[in-house]
Formats: C-alpha cells, sequence, structure tokens
C-alpha cells in the first residue's frame, strides 16, 4: 500500500478479534496512530503490550453503551489531535429461530450492530468533517438479503446500511467520504460469540472455518477500499452472487437460501 495512512487517526471499534484486529495489525505498520476499543480487558492488554513502542490506543468499551462510546472517541481525539478514519467494526450475530428467540435478542444484537455505530459516528463527526475524512461501517451480505435464523442480525445490517447511505448523502458536500463494507463469511470470533435464543453465546461455529476468507485477507481489501474512497465494498464471490440473484430474482433467491441455511426442515447453519 501507498503512504496513503501514514499519520492519519483511524479509530477501529471491536479491535480485540477478528477483522478489528488485522486492521489494527496491518495500519501500525504503515505508519498509522490507531486507536481501538472492546469489552475484552484482556485481549486489549495482549494488544497494547506486543505494540508497547507504537502510537496504539487502547479503552475498554461496550460500543452499545454511549457513555463508554464517548470515552473511547474522546479520548482518542484527546490523544491523537483528532479523528480521519472510523471503522465501525464491533458487532455481535445471533443464530436461532424467531419462534425460538427471546425478544431481548433482537435488542442487544440492534443496540451494538446500529446504535453502537450511531454513537461512535456521531460523537467522531465533527473531527472527521474537519479532516475531510472517512466513515466505515462493516456491514454484512445479511444487509442485503435477510438470513434465516439471523433475522435480528439482518435487521441491524439492513438499517446500517440505510443509516450510512443517508449520512453518505448528508455529507457529499462536506469532503467526507462515507462506505460500507459487505464480507461474506469470515474466520472470525464472530460466529462463536453470536448469540442463541437466550441471549447466550453460541460457543462453536456452524460453519467450515477452514473455508472462509482469513481475516487478514478481508482488512486488506477494506483498507484498499479506504484508500481509493469507495461507496460500497462486497466481497467473495458467493457475496456478490447473492447480492445480484437477491435483487434480481428474489423468489428464487429465497428458495436458494432457505436450502443454504436448512436441512429436513431444520436450522443447519
Amino acid at each position: 500500500m501507498s503512504e496513503f495512512f501514514r499519520n492519519k487517526v483511524v479509530a477501529i471499534t471491536g479491535g480485540s478479534d477478528g477483522i478489528g484486529k488485522a486492521l489494527v495489525e496491518l495500519l501500525i505498520p504503515l505508519g498509522a496512530k490507531v486507536a481501538t476499543c472492546a469489552r475484552n480487558q484482556d485481549k486489549l492488554y495482549d494488544l497494547q503490550l506486543k505494540y508497547s513502542t507504537e502510537p496504539l490506543h487502547c479503552v475498554v468499551a461496550d460500543v452499545s453503551n454511549l457513555n463508554d462510546c464517548q470515552l473511547f472517541i474522546n479520548s482518542t481525539i484527546k490523544q491523537f489531535g483528532g479523528i480521519d478514519i472510523l471503522i465501525n467494526n464491533a458487532g455481535i450475530s445471533m443464530r436461532t429461530l424467531l419462534r425460538d428467540a427471546d425478544l431481548d435478542v433482537f435488542k442487544k444484537v440492534m443496540d451494538i450492530n446500529y446504535f453502537g455505530t450511531v454513537y461512535c459516528t456521531k460523537l467522531a463527526l465533527e473531527s472527521i468533517i474537519e479532516r475531510k475524512g472517512t466513515i466505515v461501517g462493516i456491514s454484512s451480505i445479511a444487509g442485503y438479503r435477510g438470513l434465516p435464523g439471523r433475522s435480528g442480525y439482518s435487521a441491524s445490517k439492513f438499517a446500517l446500511n440505510g443509516w450510512l447511505e443517508a449520512v453518505r448523502t448528508e455529507l457529499l458536500d462536506d469532503g467526507v467520504n462515507v462506505m460500507w463494507v459487505c464480507p461474506g463469511f469470515t474466520k472470525s470470533n464472530i460466529r462463536n460469540a453470536a448469540l442463541n435464543g437466550k441471549s447466550e453465546s453460541q460457543g462453536e461455529s456452524p460453519l467450515n472455518e477452514a473455508e472462509l476468507m482469513s481475516a487478514d485477507e478481508c482488512a486488506k481489501h477494506i483498507l484498499d477500499a479506504v484508500e481509493k474512497r469507495k461507496r460500497t465494498l462486497v466481497l467473495t464471490f458467493k457475496g456478490k452472487q447473492t447480492v445480484f440473484v437477491n435483487k434480481f430474482f428474489p423468489a428464487w433467491a429465497d428458495k436458494l437460501t432457505r436450502k443454504f441455511f436448512f436441512k429436513e426442515g431444520k436450522l443447519v447453519k
């Protein structure tokens, strides 16, 4: 990559695992000043220790909590003088049918995936406008096509895409780029941490992780898209295929999606 990220201040939510951690580890050697937050204090401590001589600012924060978001964004601006790029990466998934789900599951997923992005973006907005920077939302193919067993997750990502599109339009004359990224299934902890019908972590992934795109490869695509100031980024062939078929052949997409996620009437993925 070019010198684009040198001395840029990049704030990343959910940087202790998966795509978020991969972004942190790619950006530091590129000369960026990186701030990240996550709920897991131990993993953040390990990350801070690994890069103890680098400009890395770590904050323990739950993005569903407005006060935590204020702590993260305000301390980042105080530490580095402002924010050039905000990558809203923190997220949680779910895996349960509507009939088996407690209503609390839907609220928890929406609070993290949607409101976490709203909070952090609103708090960092003036600094990003001042620097004509970039706002990124890590969305999902589920933001284009509702996925069975993940109805709350899909709803949060549809909301995220629509909100970012509206904000992008608002900021067209301010020199700020707003982009949403839709990875396909990627190797990360998100499926293990996905909520079941009782709002508890699944603890296991229903997919073969070995067949999925690595978090590192996904992060490289994201940074390339940030540098090129793209509008959207849809990753993996299956992801692009899903968006295309759902747009032009929605009834067929229903059947294909049902076949992929169900076997003998039971949710298997």
